[in-house]
Formats: structure tokens, C-alpha cells, sequence
């Protein structure tokens, strides 16, 4: 086996930082009305600011495949070039196309060479699906290195017009033609954006975090779906598949918009993180005493104050000083989250070598949760 170093790290965030007051100008209105929920959810999840890869139009300025080739590119220098990679592994939650692969698409872009192409699908654990593939391919020798990245481009799956038919269709009922919470929720949550990690077989110049494990663990044994698109819940819990519909209900209920089960999130999310979390540590054989700062990906700032407190119960609570989190300036951006927090911290200036770091991703999709342990040298 070989060791395995994060010896660069870049982010590529698209246009100028969208501020709470501007997100309707970039999102739009559904049904020309302003979003009763807006406020609340932002006063909720304390997120300031967020990038969109579209402009006030709602036209693309991106698509996700570009992110992700503009924040790799970023990596590259005369001493690694786009021919030196060997490995390209690209996790996201909402690639531009279902077929070919959202790794295939990037690729395409780079336009550099033959390279082993692994491609994550999922929530927010598609990044670290990613980075774990690239991982395991320089740990076994398989390869010298590899690149592994996360990204996102929701916004367009966000834009008010994508809603219009449903509320035309909720009118033609005589109902309200209110968006059902579990949609516009997430509106006012997500954002885009793509991060990007260079793994080597060894150190690099300056500051590299070896990775010392990954875990994963995953809990839709026993629970239900919580976030989804592409289909909508039964009141079994089963999904039904965007191909089970009539091509008129695709658009009439708004079949390929991202919903979440807030009521499984707020019952779920903590408790099974806080669960995961000490399994990994006591797999590892760590402590919350060898760990100099952790990074977690949280959606919301609403849950931090409750998953100190559950990992606090388990016994691997966290030093306030110790957390890392950037979601106020960046928004939540799913897969590339950690990515975007781990490649600030790591470009900081303040990491000193033996510092150890635990990464802690959460994906609410049907509870799935990864970590990884790094340190610096």
C-alpha cells in the first residue's frame, strides 16, 4: 500500500457573490409572488452570500461540467500538467445530462489525454465517493495520482419558470397555487460552485494533507428517502420514478424539482450523524483530543447548535475553536461543499505541520454519511 497526500487544492466559484436581497432577482418569482418562506429559511440557515451560475435572466453562465473543468484547471502548473493526470473522478448531485457520465463530460473539456474516468452520483456524498475512488486507486498503486472533485449547478434547476406549469395546473384545480414547502425550501438553500483536489502518492512543496482513512456508512436500510428529483413519494414512502409518469404530470407536478422531507431531516439527520461519526472514530481509534480542526458540512446553521449536542452525548463532541465552516460565505453547495471548506482552510496560511483534521459530510438523500482523517505535513 502507498500513502496517499492531498498536495493541491482550488475551488472555482462562478460570477460576483449573490446576496440574500438579490436571490429572487436570479431565481425569479413563482406566480409573480414573493416566497413567504424565504426569510425564515435564511434567517435559519445564516447563509449571507452564494454564487449562481446564471445571470439575472436566468441563462446559464456555466454548466456544471465547466465549473468543475475551470476549478481543475486551477491545479495545473509546469511542474503537473493537465498530460501528468492520471485519474479523474468527478462526484456531483446534479450533473448537466444523464448520459454520458458527468466525469465524461469534464474530460471532454480538459481535452488532455486518456485518463481513468470514475464518476459519484448521490447527494452530498458524491464528493467524498469521489475523493474516496481517488483515494483507493493511489493507495493500492493502481495509479501515482488522481484528481477527484465535487460539484454543483442547481440554480437552474431552481428558476421560478421551471415551476410555472404546476402553478398554472394548481389554478385550472382552483387550489392555492402555493409551491409545496418541500420545494420552495430548498430554493433559498442550494447554490453553485466546484472544488478540486490533486492526490499524489507523495508530498508535494508545500502544505499536504495525508489522508489516513475514510469511512462511510450508509442507513436506507432502514429509513425512507428524504431528498430527491426526478420522481416524487407515495404515501408508502415508496418513490415513483419520473418514467412511471405521463409526459403531461412531468411538467404538471413538477416531477424534476429537488424536494426534501423536512419532518425525516429534523428526525434523522443528527441522530444517525452523531452515530456514524463515533462508529468512524472508534473504528480508527481517535479521539476528539487528536483532532486540531474539523471541517462538517452542515446545510443549515440550524443544525450546528443540535449536532454539537449529539456528538457531545456520544462523547466525540468538538472545541468551538476547533470547527471550520465557511457555509455563511459560500452558501451550502452540496458535494463541492467540502471541497470549497477543505481548500480554503488548507490555502489559509494557518495549518502547521502535525495538525490533524476530521472531515464530516452528511447526505440527506435516504442518510448516508463519510468522513475522512488528514493530516498535515
Amino acid at each position: 500500500m502507498f500513502e496517499v497526500y492531498i498536495t493541491r487544492a482550488a475551488k472555482f466559484l462562478p460570477n460576483e457573490a449573490v446576496s440574500n436581497d438579490e436571490m429572487e432577482s436570479y431565481l425569479g418569482l413563482i406566480n409573480d409572488t414573493a416566497s413567504k418562506a424565504r426569510r425564515i429559511i435564511l434567517r435559519n440557515n445564516k447563509i449571507l452570500s452564494r454564487h449562481y451560475a446564471v445571470d439575472k435572466a436566468g441563462k446559464s453562465t456555466h454548466s456544471n461540467a465547466e465549473l468543475t473543468r475551470n476549478a481543475i484547471e486551477q491545479l495545473f502548473d509546469e511542474k503537473f500538467t493537465a498530460q501528468d493526470v492520471e485519474v479523474l473522478s468527478c462526484g456531483t448531485s446534479t450533473p448537466d445530462i444523464f448520459l454520458p457520465s458527468h466525469a465524461a463530460m469534464v474530460h471532454g473539456l480538459l481535452k488532455n489525454k486518456s485518463v481513468e474516468l470514475n464518476s459519484s452520483t448521490g447527494v452530498c456524498c458524491a464528493g467524498m465517493n469521489s475523493l474516496k475512488f481517488g483515494f483507493l486507486s493511489v493507495r493500492s498503486g493502481n495509479s501515482k495520482n488522481a484528481i477527484c472533485t465535487g460539484s454543483e449547478k442547481v440554480s437552474t434547476w431552481l428558476i421560478a419558470k421551471k415551476y410555472s406549469q404546476e402553478v398554472s395546473n394548481l389554478k385550472s384545480l382552483e387550489e392555492q397555487p402555493i409551491i409545496a414547502f418541500k420545494k420552495d425550501f430548498l430554493r433559498w438553500m442550494l447554490s453553485d460552485g466546484a472544488g478540486a483536489l490533486l492526490l499524489q502518492n507523495e508530498p508535494g512543496e508545500g502544505i499536504s494533507l495525508k489522508i489516513e482513512w475514510m469511512e462511510a456508512f450508509s442507513y436506507a436500510f432502514e429509513l425512507e428517502t428524504c431528498m430527491y428529483a426526478g420522481g416524487d413519494k407515495l404515501e408508502n414512502g415508496e418513490i415513483k420514478s419520473w418514467s412511471d409518469y405521463e409526459p403531461e404530470e412531468l411538467l404538471n407536478q413538477s416531477v424534476f424539482s429537488i424536494k426534501q422531507d423536512v419532518k425525516l431531516l429534523d428526525e434523522f439527520i443528527l441522530s444517525k450523524g452523531a452515530d456514524s461519526m463515533k462508529d468512524a472514530m472508534d473504528k480508527n481509534n481517535i479521539s476528539p483530543d487528536q483532532i486540531d480542526y474539523f471541517i462538517p458540512h452542515v446545510s443549515s446553521n440550524f443544525f450546528v447548535e443540535g449536532l454539537k449536542k449529539g456528538l457531545s452525548e456520544k462523547g466525540v463532541g468538538m472545541a468551538d475553536e476547533k470547527w471550520f465552516m465557511n457555509l455563511s460565505r459560500v452558501g451550502n453547495v452540496g458535494s463541492a461543499s467540502i471541497y470549497l471548506a477543505l481548500e480554503e482552510l488548507m490555502n489559509s496560511g494557518n495549518l502547521k505541520k502535525g495538525d490533524r483534521i476530521l472531515l464530516s459530510v452528511p447526505e440527506s438523500g435516504r442518510f448516508s454519511f463519510a468522513y475522512a482523517y488528514l493530516t498535515v505535513c
